[in-house]
């Protein structure tokens, strides 16, 4: 079963390719995702890695956290799973 893990401290150039790249060394990467900003389209430091398993999630977090990467030192643990908090704001919908 997959498992998903948070990739902080991120450089503001790194790309998700090469996110996905840096991870691959530990097994098989699902998905990779970094979080941008929705006004301005940049980087917000941090984001998500799926591994295919917990064994090679381990050794991704054992391999990565603490460690430089694209000249940042890295913070890498396992994601919380929890919902997404609802912001508001326009959703079309009828807030009146």
């Amino acid at each position: 079963m997959a498992k998903k893990l948070y990739v902080g401290n991120l450089s503001y150039s790194t790309t998700e390719d090469g996110l996905r790249n840096h991870f691959s060394s530990f097994g098989n990467v699902t998905s990779a995702k970094i979080v941008l900003d929705r006004e301005t389209g940049n980087s917000k430091g941090f984001g998500f890695i799926e591994m295919g398993s917990d064994e090679e999630a381990n050794a991704a977090i054992a391999g990565t956290n603490g460690r430089e990467y694209d000249g940042r030192q890295l913070r890498v643990n396992e994601a919380m799973d929890k919902p997404r908090r609802d912001r508001g704001g326009y959703g079309g919908g009828n807030n009146w």
